[in-house]
């Protein structure tokens, strides 16, 4: 469970470290009311990931948890690995990335870049998860989760506060949900002043279900945007801080998810991947309808995509 002080810990414990990423009002002609779009695809490594994993290795170091020597491991092939690898790098430690044999070369090639060491084995993403465990208890580094922990989804939340300052008044934003990290700390941050609603793609319901249940589950997951929202289970402080803050979910199908996309594209010559065009999905669908006067932000989260697939 996090609040909004954890956000607030986080945001200090950063500072100077992130980018203060901008916000854009759209179109008005083609929305029901006022939007902003708040472009976190600027951020460091092209995602909202770099706060949480800054402020994850920088309170272990508080803690005196970190080891310079070991430094921090993780298990991601994707923007999670990526944005660890960035944040080791900016103070100084070595990290250690875990990711299936078969992950992309360009991926690769960019963890090495930042300076990261990566291990490769394994033909799944669980298989990396229990090497990198291992690897922590072993060697004494730090585990950054990708999403199911306090610091990653506190740091996170750093964009909710930013946006509070950025749109006085907004109401409601609409965040896309796979592991339920960047939701927690947005929903943490705004408690009391703006409702969430998770936007979630139909083929990875992962918070949806877990409403229905009352718990998290596993559901299958597939689609146009897995390699970013392609948690199982919705994490348990996503659920946790959901239930509390009475965050909505709505479904999205993989068809709004690419015209959302390529509106994005079309509109605003904004490059985004299929994770972060599925908030703005919601609108563009339907799925969710605002008031007509209703003040939204639609946090645009990543942009690690192929710019030729537009």
């Amino acid at each position: 469970m996090i609040t909004r002080a954890d956000v607030d810990r986080a945001a200090r414990r950063t500072a100077g470290l992130t980018r203060l990423t901008p916000v854009m009002e759209a179109d008005r002609d083609a929305l029901p009311g006022p939007v902003w779009f708040k472009c976190e695809f600027m951020q460091h490594t092209g995602t909202f990931k770099a706060r949480g994993a800054l402020n994850r290795i920088l309170a272990s170091k508080e803690r005196g948890e970190l080891r310079p020597e070991v430094g921090v491991v993780v298990a991601s092939g994707g923007n999670a690995g990526l944005a660890n690898a960035f944040a080791a790098a900016q103070l100084g430690v070595p990290a250690t990335v875990f990711v299936p044999a078969a992950a992309p070369e360009v991926k690769v090639r960019k963890l090495k870049a930042i300076g990261a060491t990566v291990v490769q084995g394994g033909t799944e993403y669980a298989v990396a998860y229990q090497a990198a465990i291992a690897h922590a208890k072993e060697t004494g580094a730090v585990y950054c989760h990708a999403y199911d922990q306090p610091e990653i989804a506190a740091g996170a939340g750093t964009v909710g506060s930013e946006l509070l300052d950025q749109v006085p008044g907004v109401e409601t934003v609409l965040v896309a949900v796979g592991g339920g990290g960047l939701m927690a700390g947005i929903a943490a941050a705004v408690e009391g002043y703006a409702k969430v609603v998770a936007v979630e793609p139909a083929t990875a319901p992962t918070l949806h279900v877990a409403l229905s249940a009352g718990k998290p589950v596993d559901v299958p997951v597939s689609g146009v945007a897995a390699d970013s929202l392609g948690a199982r289970s919705i994490g348990d402080i996503g659920f946790s801080v959901a239930v509390r803050t009475g965050v909505e979910s709505v479904l999205v199908s993989d068809d709004d998810i690419i015209a959302a996309r390529a509106a994005l594209w079309d509109g605003y010559r904004m490059v985004v991947e299929h994770g972060a065009a599925a908030a703005y999905a919601a609108l563009a669908s339907g799925a969710y309808t605002p008031r007509p006067d209703e003040r939204v932000a639609v946090i645009l989260c990543g942009a690690n995509t192929d710019p030729a697939t537009l």
